[in-house]
């Protein structure tokens, strides 16, 4: 319930990938079924795919993905689920009460559906869709747009029966992985990390989600969008060149992806003489099994297989819910409010 009588103006959905429900097989069955069967991740034709998925890989990857969930699982739950909803408390509290933030997962609860039907319970007829996601990919922006046009509409997809009349107003936020904004939130969010360690950092690792090569052959903007992210951020935090590099993470499957690769990154850093390496993953802003196991947890052992100091490696969570971050997202939410609110 919005903590206000006041009806606010608009209802706004922070849109995220998702996460199963329990650190279990069980639950992370469903989750990476769903998650899989979307051709926006994966777009062989489902002839193909889904005798493998169902077949195969959901027979074997759930067990491995749970016993990594466990390793990060919080007294609270899922990170990202946790960390998603204090985003959305925070942003509550900062936008105040013409507006109603809700959380909108696609592959997971809160859905997508759930969300609209609080706003619409709420009398809310505008909707401001804020994907967490600076930079824009066909697998995680455009899944959101799929999914919160099928959840406005009542429909499960394209050819889905019709069970609303009443559709209300949309706007979505697009990409925002050059925004003065979000850089800045991320300089003082290093910043601040920086300056608790012993030694400062000897190389920078940006690392971020990867895509298959052919996604980005065929149109996909995302790896040039990480690309120009990371270099902005290297100009604000006045890093020169041989201080930082980038990396693309979370491989899968057997073709071609977009690279250099994180894990290839971390081993050869020792033989190239680095001993004090800092990763961190600007384009996820949440914590997730990504961020707090692949690169906090394996990135620590790759970069000691190839000879480095376990103990010398640094980690950076996302921004989460920090004030700079919540400050950003707010101004990007009255920016595309105008005309929908009393604000000018």
């Amino acid at each position: 319930m919005h903590p206000s009588s006041t009806v606010p103006s608009v209802g706004i959905i922070l849109a995220q990938i998702g996460t199963p429900e329990a650190p279990t097989a069980a639950a992370v069955r469903p989750y990476l079924r769903r998650f899989l069967s979307d051709r926006r991740i994966i777009d062989y034709s489902p002839l193909l795919w889904q005798p493998l998925l169902r077949g195969i890989i959901l027979r074997v990857r759930p067990r491995k993905s749970a016993k990594l969930y466990r390793e990060i699982w919080q007294n609270g739950g899922s990170p990202l689920l946790t960390c998603s909803l204090a985003q959305r408390d925070g942003l509550q509290t900062l936008l105040g009460p013409d507006y109603q933030v809700e959380l909108g997962l696609a592959y997971s609860q809160p859905d997508m559906r759930q969300a609209f039907a609080k706003l619409e319970a709420s009398g809310i007829e505008r909707i401001i869709v804020l994907p967490l996601f600076p930079q824009y990919s066909s697998t995680t922006t455009a899944s959101v747009y799929d999914t919160a046009c099928f959840a406005a509409l009542g429909r499960r997809s394209a050819s889905g029966p019709v069970s609303k009349r009443y559709v209300p107003a949309l706007r979505f936020v697009d990409a925002y992985y050059n925004a003065p904004g979000y850089i800045a939130a991320m300089k003082t969010h290093l910043h601040r990390h920086i300056a608790g360690l012993e030694e400062a950092p000897d190389q920078f690792i940006l690392s971020f989600h990867g895509i298959p090569s052919r996604y980005a052959a065929t149109g996909d903007p995302y790896p040039e969008q990480c690309r120009q992210t990371a270099q902005l951020l290297a100009e604000a935090m006045g890093w020169k060149d041989g201080q930082w590099q980038i990396a693309f993470q979370s491989r899968f499957g057997r073709e071609e992806w977009v690279g250099p690769a994180t894990a290839d990154v971390l081993k050869r850093l020792s033989a190239s003489g680095v001993r004090r390496p800092l990763i961190f993953s600007p384009g996820l802003v949440t914590d997730c099994l990504e961020t707090l196991h692949e690169l906090a947890i394996e990135g620590r052992v790759l970069f000691a297989e190839g000879g480095g100091d376990a103990n010398a490696f640094s980690f950076i969570p996302c921004l989460n819910a920090e004030a700079e971050w919540l400050s950003f997202m707010a101004d990007l939410i009255r920016s595309h409010a105008q005309g929908w609110t009393g604000t000018p």
